[in-house]
C-alpha cells in the first residue's frame, strides 16, 4: 500500500520542501510531468501525494538535467 501524505504531512516530514513550492508544482502537474508520474492522487477535493511516486519524480527531474 502507498505511503499518501497531506501536502502539509508531506512538508512536515520532509522539510528540504516547502508548502508553497509543492502547492506550485501541483498547480503545474500537467506541464511538469508529475501528473503523468502519478505522485497526485485526488479524492474529491482532498490532493494527496503519493510519496514513492514523488521522490521519484524527484530524482527523474534531476536525470533530466
Amino acid at each position: 500500500m502507498p505511503k499518501l501524505s497531506t501536502v502539509k504531512q508531506f512538508t512536515e516530514n520532509h522539510p528540504a520542501f516547502t508548502t508553497g513550492g509543492l502547492r506550485a508544482w501541483i498547480f503545474n502537474e500537467h506541464t511538469n510531468g508529475l501528473a503523468k508520474s502519478g505522485a497526485i492522487v485526488r479524492i474529491g477535493r482532498k490532493v494527496l501525494i503519493d510519496e514513492a511516486k514523488f521522490f521519484a519524480w524527484v530524482e527523474a527531474q534531476q536525470a533530466a538535467k
